[in-house]
């Protein structure tokens, strides 16, 4: 059997071998090598097969693979080790390495060129961060304090004999015993009407909001998004050529259109919201604003997409119900993460769908993005049914509680209580960070991203021309005794941001 090097140099030789390059055979055979370890085909400590292997593979005199080895040896690009054999060396001469840095530069604006005007306008309303952890960013628990043992517990014994379709390709919306975990946390703990046939599983919020697009939205639609909002809904709807309406929100949440201008004005297909706690400013829809959105929904054929995405991080009060479920059959698609809950690169989330649409949706799931994962399914499920879940959550809350009064305390010491955002309640991952409207919070978050602080700036978040100044500080991830220091670092950086 060929090695892998072997089937790549014949590749690179083609069928007429090195005398196709017009070089003699170990010449050509050198310069072959030589290019793949370059380009990165053949990588730092890749093993090369022995001369006498490589040339009964290639078709050559041992002498031909041992002239090109030698020379490969000679000028540093491999090294050999007396009795274990040939390794590409772990750097490559430093002239090449000049020249190939020059060549990608030259190379990014060409390569740019061929993107769509979907595609750049995507980019270029980009927002996603590069570091996604440390103090203080947004929307990220604290992931050393999940219960990996117990996890690993679960999953090691699962896996000793897992059935066959556990891994094949997934269907029917996700592991029926992980739709039923999840149908029963949501009807105790957020009042949630639904059963296990309504629930799908998927790949996060972002796959989630995706599927609800392709299948009930139409090129040109409206769909209504909070003033400000999560960027990343956005940038999904923008590139299924929705339009995009931004709609302001105050103490109450989303505010709807009043008077005749609320009667003449297109209908949306859908709006977007985060009624528990609105990201990013923090309000909770009033329960009245919930009933106007749902007899809304009613009169114009709308879809609700209801994003739930830190619910259960409530540290005072009375937990606040979803809007999925003040009514039976209400046109409410509700949207659900384990991300803040478990964490982010577990990529798993769910749907809740009204009944008449369930099975459409998993089986435009199963075709579109061909789901799988159901070991890790399989694995959460039983944590779930198993109570770890919950408690879990349970002691997150407590330590997340402790965190945000921490940081809250420091920001009202030093910068005074009007500092907060008026609309935070006591909830979620993260808190706002009021700036004067002089302020430039992009380049705030910029001069703290040099000082190893992640902040990202508020008014990024929004799209209309009403623009708020602020940071939006996350202190679910940073531990205790950093979050002084960390706030101090992030002070000497508010100066820096007056606009001129």
């Amino acid at each position: 059997m060929r090695s892998i090097c072997g089937d790549l140099l014949l590749q690179r030789l083609g069928p007429d071998g090195a005398a196709a390059l017009g070089k003699p055979l170990n010449r050509g055979l050198y310069e072959c090598l030589r290019s793949a370890i370059q380009d990165g085909s053949l990588a730092p400590a890749t093993r090369l097969p022995p001369s006498r292997d490589l040339a009964a593979e290639l078709g050559l005199s041992r002498n031909t693979v041992m002239y090109a080895y030698e020379q490969l040896l000679a000028e540093g690009y491999v090294h050999a080790r007396t009795g274990s054999g040939t390794f590409v060396a772990a750097t490559a001469p430093e002239s090449y390495l000049n020249a190939t840095a020059a060549a990608a530069a030259e190379q990014r604006p060409s390569a740019m060129s061929g993107l769509s005007p979907r595609g750049l306008l995507l980019l270029a309303n980009a927002s996603a961060s590069p570091r996604q952890w440390g103090a203080f960013m947004p929307g990220v628990p604290d992931v050393t304090r999940f219960p990996h043992r117990r996890y690993a517990q679960i999953a090691a014994r699962l896996w000793r004999r897992p059935p066959p379709e556990w891994l094949s390709y997934g269907h029917g919306g996700g592991l029926p015993a992980l739709r039923e975990a999840v149908a029963n946390h949501l009807r105790v703990a957020r009042s949630v009407r639904c059963d296990a046939d309504q629930v799908l599983i998927t790949e996060g919020i972002h796959q989630a909001i995706d599927l609800v697009v392709k299948l009930l939205g139409s090129s040109g639609e409206q769909a209504w998004v909070e003033e400000p909002s999560y960027w990343g809904i956005r940038g999904i709807l923008q590139v299924s050529d929705m339009r995009v309406v931004p709609m302001p929100v105050d103490e109450e949440g989303l505010m709807l259109p009043n008077g005749e201008a609320g009667r003449d004005a297109p209908a949306p297909r859908f709006v977007f919201v985060t009624p528990s706690h609105q990201y990013p400013l923090g309000a909770v829809m009033s329960l009245k604003r919930r009933r106007a959105l749902l007899e809304f929904a009613h009169r114009n054929g709308s879809w609700i997409v209801e994003d739930d995405y830190d619910s259960e991080f409530r540290f005072s009060g009375q937990p606040i119900p979803s809007l999925q479920g003040l009514e039976p059959d209400a046109p409410v698609i509700y949207v659900g993460t384990f991300s803040k809950t478990l964490y982010p690169g577990l990529r798993m989330g769910y749907l809740v769908l009204p009944r008449a649409l369930a099975g459409a949706f998993q089986t435009a799931h199963s075709d579109i993005y061909r789901s799988g994962h159901l070991m890790t399914q399989a694995t959460i499920a039983e944590f779930m049914q198993a109570g770890d879940y919950a408690a879990h959550i349970r002691r997150m809350r407590l330590l997340y509680a402790k965190r945000r009064a921490i940081l809250a305390g420091l920001v009202e010491r030093y910068l005074g209580p009007a500092a907060l955002h008026e609309h935070g309640s006591n909830a979620g991952l993260h808190l706002v960070l009021r700036l004067p409207d002089d302020s430039d919070d992009v380049a705030i978050a910029e001069a703290a991203r040099q000082r190893g602080i992640i902040v990202r700036p508020l008014s990024r978040y929004f799209i209309g021309s009403s623009v708020q100044r602020g940071l939006l500080l996350g202190y679910a991830c940073v531990p205790e005794e950093a979050i002084a220091p960390a706030f101090e670092l992030l002070l000497g950086c508010l100066d820096q941001g007056k606009r001129r």
